[in-house]
């Protein structure tokens, strides 16, 4: 059984291998904040409020849950990109309900991944590169966990333009059009959640 005190992915992993149940809760509930935060950056104008990024995280638990004995990762950076996978075909299924198709499109789902690798490479980097790291120590991996972590305890509306200024690349007129705000308050909306994103970073162990 593991201890719910254990905070080493790879030690939750190398458990979950040998048929833990219990670790590999603990190892997907570790991931629900990064995966919640990569299935937003993906979902455009069109699906949202339509494909819920909740509903896609929960159903890529499942089916990892589901299909643990198939992993064939022995790290914790192969099990994100398992995931991502995962979580790429959850989201082209939601997309498949709300748009009436029943036939799958593996291109789509292959941009799907894409899409999301890009996006977990971003939280690789700390949002804004080295120097905005939560630590030298920990790796690229953990460390885009973290940064997904600090993202969602933010506001709402500083979640918003952070995900579409950094994950989806928009520019601030962009920005201020998509939300319907004015310049000046996506401004100072970015500037302010990443100064409290930093704090939150400065101040994890």
């Amino acid at each position: 059984m593991a201890d719910s005190s254990t905070t080493s992915s790879d030690a939750w992993l190398a458990q979950a291998r040998r048929g833990d149940g219990c670790a590999l809760g603990l190892l997907l509930q570790r991931y629900r904040a990064y995966l919640h935060l990569l299935a937003r950056s993906q979902i455009g104008p069109s699906l949202r409020g339509k494909v819920d990024a909740s509903d896609a995280v929960q159903e890529t638990f499942l089916k990892a849950s589901g299909h643990f004995a198939q992993f064939s990762g022995v790290s914790e950076p192969q099990l994100a990109a398992w995931l991502r996978e995962i979580l790429a075909t959850s989201l082209a299924n939601l997309a498949r309900r709300y748009q009436g198709t029943q036939r799958r499109d593996v291109r789509r789902e292959r941009q799907w991944v894409e899409g999301l690798d890009r996006s977990s490479k971003v939280l690789d980097r700390g949002l804004l590169g080295s120097r905005s790291t939560p630590s030298q120590l920990v790796s690229r991996h953990e460390q885009a966990v973290l940064v997904a972590d600090a993202v969602v305890a933010l506001p709402e509306a500083s979640q918003e333009i952070i995900i579409l200024r950094h994950l989806q690349e928009l520019s601030f007129p962009e920005i201020a059009r998509r939300t319907g705000r004015s310049l000046d308050s996506v401004k100072n909306l970015w500037i302010r959640g990443l100064r409290r994103l930093r704090k939150t970073l400065e101040e994890r162990p």
